[in-house]
């Protein structure tokens, strides 16, 4: 029988004042019990809304049940289907907005806990199951180079080596992983767990080659004349966008995307780093995201007193409400309603505070959000002397620049379609941050592994042509 218990089984989290003083998970994870209990909550319902809102299509209502019936390892292999990357979504995805938006036990009462069981099922195969999953036996169809080895470059990969293709992802940092090491914070998302990710794609026949930067090591044009039967391209959008106002240059201001790598993949966080970052005593992060969410808690367990600003109302927050909860717990201030005009120097060319004005919102602007408008006379400062511009982020032009007969939109963003992947070049496919800027790793994974299937069924119609012609 179901559970019919209105609300979902409650996740441990660290006591906030306890968490701040360390990088360790906040998010302890459900028990067997509590996994359990929230996974007979499931309807099993005959049409499955919830699949209908995974951009991966994990077949939602086939793990839990088999969770529900103790089977947590068949539960995981459900998932891996159609996920490479399970407990890795189980942690970052916005379910909120997508599979457990859909549920039908979300009609009266909570949703199921779809991403939490998921994490569930992915942890505890990696606690339990020492085999990894191995290579199919067969690799008889060519090489394919994937670009990139963030969200959507692993999960075409992964789809890719499941269908018998022999895959090599260039990645051009030393440690592969993409903005899953560089971007998001070991206290939300562990480095282990991305490797173990990334060593069971390794097992299954993934090669992955490090410090390789695609257009400046070697060009897409020239690993197509090398034999690569296609080039998916998951770069990514790592160049960070600022305001264009005043002081922007002033020692002591950084983009989120510098930030947060310096901490996550340099651990400037550490004593004695090589690469340190400023620690600041009154930090102002400006953004509303889920970066200026990770920036700011970052900044806040280097021991500095952060505020987050806000040109719009928490409403319209972009962030994980999980995320903005955690950051508010930890004791970080939100001023909202507030944008900045400057950042203010001080003799030596250091930030010192932000002049920012007051805001009022307006008529929706082209997003659908209500525009905010500057509220005359409302001129004030905030005292900081680090700012972290947490703006969002486009595609490194590199790519652009160093291929051929690529289309790329006005703001970076390389053209493709969007069921298939294709570009404007042969061969070459695209999919992720590099085609829509910066967004969510689930969709990226959708869009890696739609390409992946969309290069297997090029090859097999191209092959079943030419054996017709024989």
């Amino acid at each position: 029988m179901p559970n019919m218990d209105l609300k979902r089984q409650q996740m441990p989290v660290q006591a906030p004042e306890k968490r701040i003083c360390n990088y360790e998970e906040v998010t302890l994870g459900y028990t067997p019990e509590q996994a359990a209990a929230e996974a007979q909550r499931c309807l099993n319902c005959r049409n499955m809304p919830c699949v209908s809102g995974c951009p991966v299509q994990v077949q939602i209502p086939a793990f839990i049940r088999l969770l529900a019936s103790g089977d947590t390892e068949g539960a995981y292999r459900k998932i891996i289907e159609t996920n490479a990357l399970p407990a890795v979504c189980g942690r970052v995805c916005p379910q909120e907005n997508q599979c457990e938006k859909l549920c039908v036990r979300g009609i009266k009462g909570e949703p199921v806990a779809i991403g939490r069981l998921e994490r569930y099922v992915a942890d505890m195969h990696s606690v339990n199951v020492q085999e990894t999953l191995k290579a199919p036996e067969k690799k008889d169809k060519p090489a394919v180079a994937v670009v990139g080895s963030g969200p959507a470059g692993l999960a075409c990969a992964g789809e890719l080596v499941r269908r018998g293709w022999r895959v090599t992802v260039f990645e051009a940092l030393h440690q592969a992983g993409g903005v899953l090491v560089y971007g998001i914070p070991e206290f939300r998302l562990p480095k282990s767990i991305v490797q173990h990710e990334i060593d069971a794609l390794k097992a299954q026949g993934v090669e992955i080659r490090t410090n390789v930067v695609i257009g400046r090591s070697i060009t897409v044009d020239e690993l197509l004349q090398q034999g690569y039967e296609a080039v998916f391209l998951g770069t990514g959008a790592g160049l960070p966008k600022f305001m264009g106002i005043p002081g922007e240059g002033a020692i002591g201001v950084y983009s989120a995307n510098e930030f947060l790598t310096r901490i996550n993949l340099m651990h400037a966080a550490k004593e004695n780093s090589d690469t340190p970052v400023q620690r600041g005593q009154r930090v102002a992060v400006v953004g509303g995201g889920n970066v200026a969410m990770d920036a700011a808690r970052c900044a806040k367990r280097l021991g500095a007193d952060v505020t987050i600003v806000y040109r719009r109302t928490r409403a319209e927050l972009p962030a994980r409400a999980e995320e903005v909860e955690h950051a508010m717990e930890e004791g970080i201030i939100f001023r909202f309603l507030t944008n900045p005009t400057e950042v203010l120097r001080d003799e030596r060319g250091a930030a010192c505070g932000l002049r920012c004005l007051r805001m009022e919102l307006g008529e929706p602007d082209a997003s659908g959000r209500r525009r905010p408008v500057e509220v005359p006379g409302s001129e004030h400062d905030i005292e900081a002397d680090c700012v972290i511009m947490a703006l969002g982020t486009s595609p490194n032009p590199l790519i652009r620049d160093t291929t051929n007969g690529l289309e790329t939109q006005r703001w970076g963003g390389i053209i493709a379609e969007e069921e298939t992947g294709k570009t404007s070049r042969e061969s070459v496919y695209a999919g992720g941050d590099a085609v829509t800027g910066a967004a969510t790793v689930i969709l990226a994974m959708g869009a890696g592994r739609q390409a992946a299937r969309a290069i297997d069924e090029a090859y097999q119609s191209r092959m079943e042509k030419n054996n017709a012609g024989d």
